[in-house]
């Protein structure tokens, strides 16, 4: 079994994966990041397929804009890449690119039902972007993470795990968020690993 994870950021839901063992044996991203660095040094075989190359250039901020991108291409090339790389489970892990429809279903569905994602709330409360943001703003008083099969709908798809996180008295978006990515760190790699040991190849 081949784990690929696709990354965008710090890596840092990576290196909990390596840490706990999992099988990874790829790691893909959309833009030039920490993550990708660390794979690379924990000698894995990597894939950059840039975001921008499918789409407008990038705004003064240096953040790239949806409008234009061409995302039915870009979710099409990266399912060859990883399939080219043998991956048979995808695991995103901050990865900052929404695939579409196309990536699930393509080689006749080669992924559909074998991407997992993480995501910074008690899911189906507060999806989207702002997870963190949107529950301060509720006054919610916890939060989480959860870990559920990804669909072409975001946020969406069936829900695998959940670990609640109380939300104190003074937290912001930092102090919130950092203490979910402490839970998802230990929750994701360990849902991970059961998820590919019903797994039968």
């Amino acid at each position: 079994m081949r784990l690929a994870v696709l990354v965008s950021g710090t890596g840092s839901i990576l290196e909990a994966m390596l840490d706990a063992g999992l099988p990874v044996q790829v790691v893909g991203a959309d833009r030039p990041c920490r993550g990708l660095r660390i794979a690379e040094a924990a000698g894995l075989d990597t894939v950059l397929l840039a975001r921008s190359q499918w789409t407008g250039a990038p705004d003064a901020d240096g953040r790239t804009s949806n409008q234009g991108f061409e995302r039915e291409g870009y979710s099409r090339e990266l399912a060859a890449a990883l399939h080219g790389r043998g991956a048979d489970v995808v695991a995103m892990a901050g990865f900052g690119t929404v695939l579409d429809s196309s990536f699930f279903a393509w080689d006749g569905g080669r992924y559909r039902e074998r991407v997992l994602n993480t995501h910074p709330s008690l899911l189906p409360a507060f999806p989207g972007w702002h997870a963190v943001r949107d529950a301060l703003a509720a006054g919610a008083d916890e939060s989480g993470c959860t870990v559920h099969l990804a669909i072409p709908e975001v946020d969406a798809g069936p829900i695998l795990a959940q670990r609640a996180v109380p939300v104190r008295h003074g937290d912001d978006v930092t102090t919130l968020h950092e203490r979910i990515k402490a839970a998802e760190r230990e929750l994701y790699p360990a849902t991970i690993a059961a998820f590919v040991n019903d797994l039968n190849f």
